[in-house]
């Protein structure tokens, strides 16, 4: 990636330009110390004068009032706040009308900003005050008094709280009074700019102490792109683009060095694919991002220039040219399909030919985000969310009250096969899931709601959909995972492990690895914590990850390959075993022989461990013996030894179930095949005194039973009854061991007959 530069060879204004501002991605306006507001058109690349000022305003800041306004959609900007050295600022029309100048500060407003929602402005000064505005000027409140001159301000992404410098400090204060203030010391010089991105939530600061990182210069300027993914940096002849992770180390996409002087602010269009800085030496500098690369498999693609990329097979170095009606502003590789968004259209091209794409009219033109299943892709633009087929088909358009579009990411909202899945931003322990094909909630509408704010979603890719599961990061950095669908029971939600950072599932079958603290980690089969959570550890793959260094992210997961950009930006290829993979793929199959044959083939602890999970996940009791002997698990070897005795295919399946840890599912088998002896002595076995006794009593049979075993664990323990039920019922009541064992063997007898007399009729049935 790296930045186009395109400057002209003379300025435009006669002074310092101080700010920049989009209203369109094609339309700029600036402003300068020679009192003009200027309009650069970019399709034409002329250039006209708004308006010329008084001589006595001399601009600062400028910000365009927010295109969407609740339901009320602009197409573009309408007006624009501008502030001033005189103390006032100013809402200006886009013809260049002033509409409104107010007093605001004594001394000069260095900084102006309005909300994402529009609905507020926020002001700084020399004179140390911030001060919050209604959208017609007036005033609301002052927030704060400093000191010390405030350079820069922006809003937090809930638009609750306001971020503001205060000499080398950095405070957020909430705009709600008596809320807690947050202050830190963020650099060793007066910091000059702010920036706080509405999508990842993370602050951009840049001051007199020559950082962001070390410069010749003081950093006069820094802005965030709109995705939230990369951000410039601006200081004397100097304009940098650097990357989100980037943040704590020194390396960046691209260093430019315009003549420029200082470049005092930066804004960036609206679909993130140019940059706009307003220069000391009186130039508007114009900057165009290409050269972004995407890859999967064998195939790069590259954007070359606005309206063109090269797509390279690496296996047989073909080349091929995809050339665009207009420029384009996201795209996406993956799942054997490449989605490109323009400025007016989607095209969809497939790796097996990139010679007829194909194209459909976008609602919307400024696409945010592009993720791909391997049945449909997602849209994400300014009016909302939308799943369309790899043939150009309207699937779906998944909504929930509040839904803020502008805010999502890759992190947030994650898509499969059959799912999707969106944290919601007013509640962060709140993830919705949808239903690709309809868009409508999934299940009977429950939400997944953890204790934990949450901070990253991923959905497994492959199996069947009642199967689905959802992984996710808290803010504890604790990796969970649970079941999609949820329908009135309260779905088990698992932690599988500690301080992971980041996570992925791989593309092909449901493997799921992440970076915890300082390891490598692979959970070969993380189903496992429902079937028999004591052998998990038994089915990772850990190695050491200290060297990639602090802040690594996992970019993909294909195959069995994973690839991780490290904080200095370098991508590190880590190939996993391809044989858990191919574990997968047999089970899925059933093809249990064969399963069976490749864990004896690799003779690895980890393979036996996974078949054992699966083998129980799907019931086959004869190859989970196999897997669990060779792991050693002699115990387990034993009672699925005792389930063959078992007499009726309900029992042996609710041993099955206890086996998993589902108690009260197992129970619920027994009571429905009517096997009530069967469920109260499962309870007995698992010193569930009570509910033993309560299926007793209900069932109004085996209560003498019940308190014979009772009576026989306390006598074991030296202990007295203390229980009040217990008591209750004992009452004149003599165990009779001769009569209770009788009891049961009837039981057994009767279950062994039933069991005989079902599977006679089948046969019947199946001979007739």
């Amino acid at each position: 990636m790296r930045l186009k530069i395109s400057l002209l060879k003379e300025p435009k204004h006669q002074e310092l330009v101080s700010c920049v501002g989009w209203t369109t991605a094609e339309e700029l306006y600036s402003c300068s110390d020679d009192h003009q507001i200027v309009k650069w058109n970019l399709l034409t690349s002329d250039t006209s004068q708004i308006v010329k000022l008084p001589d006595d305003i001399y601009p600062i800041d400028l910000h365009w009032f927010p295109k969407s306004l609740g339901t009320k959609k602009q197409t573009q900007a309408e007006s624009f706040v501008l502030t001033s050295s005189d103390g006032k600022f100013h809402l200006i029309s886009k013809l260049g009308r002033v509409e409104k100048s107010v007093e605001a500060h004594c001394g000069a407003v260095l900084a102006g900003r309005w909300n994402y929602e529009g609905t507020a402005l926020v002001t700084v000064g020399e004179d140390g005050q911030i001060k919050i505005w209604s959208k017609t000027g007036m005033l609301r409140s002052m927030l704060a008094q400093q000191g010390t001159p405030v350079y820069s301000v922006a809003w937090g992404p809930d638009s609750e709280k306001v971020l503001y410098t205060a000499g080398k400090q950095l405070i957020i204060k909430p705009l709600q009074p008596n809320a807690k203030v947050l202050q830190w010391k963020a650099h060793d010089g007066i910091i000059l700019k702010v920036d706080w991105n509405s999508v990842n939530d993370l602050i951009l600061s840049a001051g007199e102490d020559c950082k962001y990182k070390p410069h010749e210069h003081p950093i006069t300027s820094v802005a965030w792109a709109p995705d939230g993914e990369i951000f410039a940096v601006g200081s004397f002849n100097t304009l940098r683009l650097c990357d989100k992770t980037g943040v704590s180390s020194v390396w960046s996409y691209a260093l430019e060095k315009p003549n420029t002087g200082s470049i005092f602010n930066i804004a960036w269009s609206i679909d993130g694919t140019q940059i706009a800085g307003a220069c000391g030496n009186g130039h508007v500098v114009f900057a165009h991002v290409v050269e972004q690369r995407w890859e999967w498999k064998n195939f790069q693609v590259t954007l070359t220039k606005r309206r063109t990329m090269q797509v390279r097979n690496v296996l047989n170095d073909a080349v091929d040219l995809l050339e665009f009606r207009d420029r384009v502003i996201k795209a996406s590789l993956n799942c054997a399909h490449l989605v490109v968004s323009t400025s007016l259209q989607c095209y969809v091209f497939s790796t097996k030919n990139w010679n007829t794409p194909l194209i459909f009219d976008l609602k919307e033109g400024t696409v945010s985000l592009i993720l791909q299943a391997e049945r449909h892709f997602l849209l994400v633009d300014g009016g909302g969310i939308y799943l369309y087929s790899y043939e150009g088909r309207f699937i779906s358009s998944p909504k929930f009250p509040g839904m803020r579009t502008d805010i999502l990411n890759a992190q947030t909202v994650s898509l499969s096969n059959d799912t999707v899945a969106i944290k919601d931003k007013a509640d962060e322990k709140i993830i919705f899931l949808f239903d690709a094909a309809t868009g409508k909630p999934l299940g009977d509408g429950q939400l997944l709601s953890h204790k934990n704010e949450i901070l990253e979603i991923a959905l497994d890719q492959k199996g069947l959909t009642n199967d689905r599961k959802i992984a996710f990061i808290d803010k504890n950095r604790d990796l969970y995972i649970t079941s999609v669908k949820r329908f009135g029971k309260e779905e088990q939600i698992i932690k599988l492990g500690t301080m992971v950072h980041t996570l992925a599932w791989c593309d092909t079958c449901n493997i799921l690895c992440g970076l915890q603290d300082t390891r490598f980690t692979v959970w070969y089969y993380p189903n496992t914590v429902y079937v028999d959570r004591d052998i998990l550890p038994k089915t990772l793959y850990e190695r050491d990850a200290s060297e990639y260094s602090k802040n690594p992210h996992i970019v993909s997961f294909v195959g069995n390959q994973v690839t991780i950009r490290r904080a200095d930006g370098s991508l590190v290829q880590i190939s996993i075993s391809p044989y858990p993979a191919i574990l997968h793929e047999y089970v899925s199959s059933s093809k249990w022989e064969d399963a069976v044959r490749l864990c004896r083939f690799v003779k690895e602890q980890t393979m036996w461990a996974c078949l054992a999970a699966m083998a129980v996940a799907s019931r086959d009791m004869t190859t989970a013996e196999i897997a669990y002997a060779a792991i050693g698990e002699i115990d387990k070897v034993q009672y699925i030894n005792s389930m063959k005795e078992l007499p009726s295919k309900e029992s042996k399946m609710a041993h099955i179930l206890m086996f998993s840890g589902n108690i009260q599912e197992a129970e619920m088998v027994l009571l429905q095949a009517g096997l009530v002896y069967q469920a109260i002595q499962i309870n007995i076995n698992l010193y569930n005194w009570e509910r033993a006794l309560e299926l007793a009593v209900k069932y109004k049979t085996h209560v003498d039973t019940v308190l014979a075993y009772r009576q026989k664990f306390l006598e074991t323990f030296g202990k007295q009854e203390t229980n009040k039920r217990y008591l209750q019922y004992a009452e004149g009541l003599q165990v009779d061991w001769e009569k209770i064992k009788a009891k049961i063997e009837m039981e057994i007898t009767k279950e062994r007959e039933r069991s005989s007399s079902s599977q006679s009729s089948k046969n019947l049935g199946l001979k007739q």
